[in-house]
């Protein structure tokens, strides 16, 4: 089977081409810059040149494909092409997958999304799985909550580089996930019937509000974090307020997101279906915890590492000087 991966120099789609790879399957990745996607050729991926934003090149990149594993979405710095992206771009490919007579087609959303069509990105992702159940493919769309990997940039980096972390007064939890879970369990989905033209969430085994997170950081770290809560009024003042100008649309879209934290909905679910399917331990399911453990102690090593450097540069120096 061979598969075309979109989006896959992103956080998820790297771990879907590794593990798919793998796995034994021919794939493809639709790449607008090889440069940047030279680490795919590497493990053995096929780069086909494709640009969302130029839809014409889309149909060619199909060609002898067998499967679509869709990835992709708007970046969160470039949110004015988001219609563009995640909405006729996607319909093209949808229409040429069929025309294609592809076999398969994998789609992320994202969980809870019906109580949440405000946010635009989100609206244009239920717009599209629309499109899809009625398209005649064969699909499965995997709802996903938030990525472990999003999560070191957000909390983990400014705890250890001593700066400020802003969050509102959430109630929301969101059940994070490893990417390399969502990879495996995608993956294998592929070779089984119970996952045809069907829509189910791929979560973590524990729920998290911001604040549960920053304490489990402070925890493994032994580091304080410097909290700054904003008001969510405040924060809908400034949402609705940037409403008005076009060059700051993309800042507006984004607060959308912190909004919906707010909320007393929670970002989880249960996905006992899918682990009956595969067969699969709850327990095989990495733990937040367990996967900040690791990324402190990899840290920790290699803040020592420069450090042993730095004292060797430096005894070498006092010689020379000496």
């Amino acid at each position: 089977m061979t598969l075309l991966v979109i989006g896959g120099t992103g956080t998820l789609g790297r771990q879907i081409v590794r593990q798919a790879l793998n796995e034994g399957f021919q794939v493809k990745c639709f790449v607008r810059s090889f440069n940047r996607a030279v680490f795919l050729k590497e493990w053995g991926a096929e780069l086909i040149y494709g640009d969302l934003l130029v839809p014409e090149s889309i149909p060619l990149a199909l060609f002898g494909v067998s499967g679509i594993i869709d990835c992709s979405t708007s970046r969160p710095d470039d949110l004015s092409n988001i219609k563009l992206v995640d909405l006729k771009s996607k319909y093209i490919l949808l229409e040429s997958a069929i025309k294609a007579q592809v076999k398969r087609y994998i789609f992320f959303s994202i969980l809870n999304h019906i109580n949440n069509n405000n946010v635009p990105l989100i609206a244009l992702k239920f717009m599209f799985e629309c499109r899809l159940k009625i398209s005649g493919l064969n699909y499965t769309i995997f709802y996903l909550p938030g990525f472990f990997q999003g999560l070191i940039s957000q909390y983990a980096v400014p705890i250890l580089d001593k700066k400020s972390i802003w969050i509102t007064k959430e109630s929301s939890s969101i059940s994070y996930i490893n990417t390399q879970d969502v990879a495996k369990i995608t993956i294998s989905s592929l070779s089984i019937k119970q996952f045809n033209n069907k829509s189910l969430p791929i979560v973590g085994n524990s729920s998290w509000t911001s604040l549960d997170i920053i304490n489990l950081f402070e925890r493994i770290s032994g580091r304080r974090a410097q909290i700054n809560k904003i008001s969510i009024y405040l924060l809908k003042l400034l949402k609705n307020f940037l409403k008005f100008f076009q060059w700051t649309w993309n800042i507006s879209e984004r607060l959308a997101f912190i909004e919906i934290l707010s909320t007393s909905d929670n970002f989880n679910a249960q996905m006992q279906e899918i682990l009956y399917i595969l067969k699969i331990d709850k327990r095989d399911v990495e733990e937040l915890d367990i996967y900040f453990q690791e990324y402190f102690q990899r840290i920790m090593k290699k803040i020592k590492e420069l450090n042993d450097q730095t004292l060797v540069s430096n005894k070498y120096i006092d010689q020379v000087k000496f």
